[in-house]
């Protein structure tokens, strides 16, 4: 997991590279043929990239954007009518049956079918309608890291493209670098107040969520303990009741429009007596390093330190980050 994840900044360096001509071919014929909905296909890390994209997708180009359910196809033989849509199919191994039976389904019933696929031979490439290869290369440690940021950052340059915004694709050009800067960063003074924990809120808001997501994921894939993700508009409604003395919470902000709601619910928790740790917000509590970057790539950035943070965690909790008891690498949901 240390060595995949120290990987990302050189698989987007490849990925950018490898990537253009492709996203501007597709940007331009979605901008020829707007699609009337987008739609994100994948289960895990790779669903969590899915709601990164949702959010940059409906707000830089205001199109309604969901996540598919693909037990609809694969259990209750259901195609919905995706008829002009954009299907964005996002997979390591582009070979998970579920998968595959919900893209076939949609494109035979006229969606657009765009995987972004690490496995360039898998079926659910040779299913395509365009492919964006994520470039990641072999990722043996079941937890999923340079492959979410990879997943990330195709739809990055996708949207960028797409919406023709020039200050995204110039910073898009510094990504790689970022990512190496990122993952240098110290986090490892959030050790003490996670070593023993056995719960965890984290918490963003916009794109944010998808970061927050693929961290509560991690935690409990590779930690062994219970995390839970939250929208930072969400938290107060039920699960803000858990949270007294000593609880610990992980709170991510960027530099946009959500920032001021997350640094007020920061003090909230803090008047509750939470263990609070913050990353991009100016909060009480331990404060975590960030870089200064684009709106748009700070969540991911954040993501990238916490990878290193939580391969240290897991191996302070006694467990081995990279073989997570009753998990495989591959799973193949029908």
């Amino acid at each position: 997991m240390f060595s995949e994840a120290a990987d990302a900044g050189r698989v987007v360096r490849v990925q950018r590279a490898r990537i253009g001509a492709a996203s501007r071919a597709l940007a331009e014929a979605l901008r020829q043929t707007p699609p009337r909905a987008v739609v994100t296909l994948a289960r895990g890390s790779s669903d969590n990239a899915g709601t990164v994209a949702r959010y940059l997708i409906e707000t830089h180009l205001r199109l309604l954007t969901s996540s598919a359910a693909p037990s609809v196809t694969s259990v209750y033989d259901a195609a919905p009518a995706l008829a002009g849509t954009l299907l964005l199919a996002i997979s390591q191994s582009g070979r998970s049956p579920d998968l595959l039976a919900s893209a076939e389904a949609a494109k035979a019933g006229g969606a657009r079918l765009v995987a972004l696929v690490n496995d360039e031979a898998s079926p659910l490439a040779a299913a395509a309608d365009t492919v964006l290869p994520l470039c990641a290369g072999a990722e043996l440690s079941v937890a999923a890291t340079k492959s979410f940021i990879a997943s990330v950052a195709a739809m990055l340059h996708l949207i960028a493209d797409w919406s023709e915004d020039a200050e995204l694709a110039a910073a898009l050009d510094t990504l790689h670098d970022l990512l190496d800067q990122a993952w240098a960063l110290d986090w490892s003074p959030a050790l003490p107040a996670l070593e023993k924990a056995t719960n965890l809120y984290i918490v963003g808001r916009g794109h944010a969520l998808g970061a927050a997501q693929e961290m509560a994921l991690k935690i409990k894939e590779t930690c062994g303990f219970h995390a839970e993700a939250f929208s930072a508009a969400e938290v107060r409604h039920g699960p803000m009741a858990l949270v007294g003395q000593g609880f610990p919470v992980l709170l991510l902000g960027q530099d946009d429009e959500s920032l001021p709601s997350v640094t007020a619910l920061a003090a909230e928790f803090a008047g509750r007596g939470a263990t609070l740790m913050s990353a991009g917000v100016d909060a009480q509590g331990i404060r975590l390093p960030v870089l200064a970057a684009h709106p748009a790539l700070q969540p991911l950035l954040q993501v990238q330190s916490f990878y290193r943070l939580a391969n240290a965690l897991a191996v302070a909790r006694g467990r081995d980050p990279d073989r997570p008891p009753h998990l495989a690498k591959v799973t193949e949901t029908v």
